[in-house]
């Protein structure tokens, strides 16, 4: 089953290698990995996607907590929450057609174009990853020039929240 774990860590040097380190040293995989500093500069903020039966996961957060820089964490897909990912997409629209029908989809997908150039549009698009996806699936694969994608952020609903 897949998880999304947000994890309230020390933000200083080789945290981020410390947690990955004890991904890769129990074989498991990290899908999806953002870091950013919180409110406070001295914590910042990690959201990881990984998959994982319960007894895994259970494992992960156990060794997870045992680490000195991890101050909190919290297994977001045990409750209710959202979830979102921010993607660029560079798209080589040669003709005005093309033009006119990727206008199209970026409105049904409510993104955004952010640069324009002779041949290709950049966009912006931000959402569930299967929006994204999707997205994706029906551009014409042989005009995507670039694809960017953040990573998983994700937050609880409601009044629950992972804060010191």
């Amino acid at each position: 089953m897949r998880h999304t774990i947000s994890i309230l860590l020390e933000n200083e040097a080789g945290a981020l290698s410390r947690v990955s380190g004890l991904f890769s040293a129990r074989g498991y995989n990290i899908e999806s990995l953002t870091v950013a500093p919180t409110e406070e500069p001295s914590v910042s903020r990690m959201t990881l996607v990984t998959r994982g039966s319960e007894d895994v996961i259970e494992q992960i957060t156990k060794q997870l907590n045992k680490l000195i820089e991890v101050i909190k964490l919290n297994d977001l897909t045990v409750g209710k929450h959202i979830e979102r990912e921010l993607m660029m997409a560079k798209i080589n629209v040669p003709t005005a057609k093309d033009k006119d029908e990727l206008k199209r989809l970026v409105d049904i997908f409510r993104g955004r174009i952010v640069d324009v150039d002779e041949a290709n549009y950049t966009i912006e698009m931000t959402g569930p990853g299967d929006k994204l996806d999707a997205f994706i699936k029906v551009v014409n694969s042989g005009h995507i020039v670039e694809v960017v994608r953040s990573g998983v952020l994700g937050i609880a609903r409601g009044g629950k929240h992972l804060s010191m």
